[in-house]
């Protein structure tokens, strides 16, 4: 496979230093070849030179439709998959050249909740044993019982629900222990791998407004997956928004979401349902229309422009970077809303 590529485009700084800093980020899966078809692999190119930061005790959300490559990233991030190029410092320790041991150590700061509250916990361990693992994994002493007791009651569980099994549990409670264990081992970063996408609606707010929380009370970082934008909005600090593997504009969240200012992001947040009926009368949907592309052979310039309304030679011939908008954002479009 050859190495892709990487031009590092321009990125809003997070304030004060960075914890997490992304630079071209690439990661292609090759493709299993076809019995009875010869010539070129096939190469699905799932994260193309993504770039951001992350600061301390701030929130990140990565939107975009399925297949964007967000939970890719996420997982490169983590090393939970190994990226084909590009560099991810985890304070100021570049991830990629870590052995395995020394990342062990780094994995101690950096965790992950993920999307299936049903498949994420072992049916066969009790609740307290899920959430001590961690614990005995990374040989921390200690009395484990306390430290678990401690973790329920801050997730708004109780300690006698530490000796029952997940099956016993709604999915928002299992989500909720699924937060415990990623708490474990005291964090600075955790990826939050669409926490809410699976469980009901009614239950979806105390979940996030469990993130605010202990993000509040803890000072950690995460980076918030989503494919919901009005989720995101009260919880991200900035937005990163992603288009089959690349980032198509990115900001201050509040700026991103009043002043969209790159036609993809636009269309998404014309799709997000506002609580006052009369102003959602009056609105219009932007229909986007066909498919997503395949990843396996994107377009040429930029990737949006085979469902962009603004599509003009030029996004056909020329890929565009992230430039700053008026409204201080990033955005990559030969054509951009002002």
């Amino acid at each position: 496979m050859t190495q892709p590529e990487i031009t590092t485009p321009v990125v809003t700084p997070a304030a004060g230093g960075a914890l997490l800093s992304v630079r071209g980020l690439v990661k292609q899966f090759q493709m299993k070849a076809v019995r009875g078809m010869t010539g070129r692999k096939r190469v699905v190119q799932a994260v193309s030179d993504v770039s951001f930061d992350v600061a301390p005790g701030e929130t990140l959300g990565l939107v975009g439709e399925s297949g964007s490559g967000k939970t890719t990233v996420g997982r490169c991030v983590l090393r939970l998959i190994e990226p084909t190029a590009g560099q991810v410092m985890f304070e100021g320790v570049d991830l990629a050249k870590l052995s395995f041991e020394e990342l062990r150590v780094v994995r101690r700061r950096m965790q992950i909740v993920f999307q299936d509250p049903y498949a994420s916990l072992d049916p066969k361990m009790t609740v307290g044993a899920s959430i001590a693992e961690p614990l005995v994994v990374q040989g921390v002493g200690g009395d484990h019982n306390e430290k678990v007791v401690s973790l329920l009651e801050l997730v708004g569980l109780s300690a006698d629900h530490a000796r029952r099994f997940p099956h016993e549990f709604s999915g928002g409670q299992r989500q909720r222990i699924g937060v415990a264990r990623a708490l474990a081992l005291d964090p600075a970063l955790i990826v939050l791998d669409e926490p809410v996408s699976a469980l009901d609606v009614s239950i979806q707010a105390g979940v996030v407004n469990l993130f605010n929380d202990l993000q509040a009370r803890l000072g950690m970082s995460y980076i918030f997956i989503a494919h919901d934008l009005s989720v995101v909005r009260h919880t991200a600090d900035r937005v990163a928004v992603m288009y089959l593997g690349k980032i198509m504009e990115i900001g201050d969240a509040e700026t991103v979401y009043e002043h969209p200012t790159h036609p993809y992001t636009k269309a998404l947040l014309s799709a997000v349902p506002l609580p006052n009926p009369r102003v959602e009368r009056s609105r219009s949907r932007i229909m986007l229309e066909g498919d997503v592309p395949s990843p396996v052979n994107p377009p040429s310039g930029c990737r949006f422009r085979t469902r962009c309304w603004k599509a003009t030679d030029l996004c056909a011939m020329q890929e565009p970077v992230l430039e700053v908008r008026s409204h201080g954002q990033l955005s990559a479009c030969h054509h951009p809303e002002e």
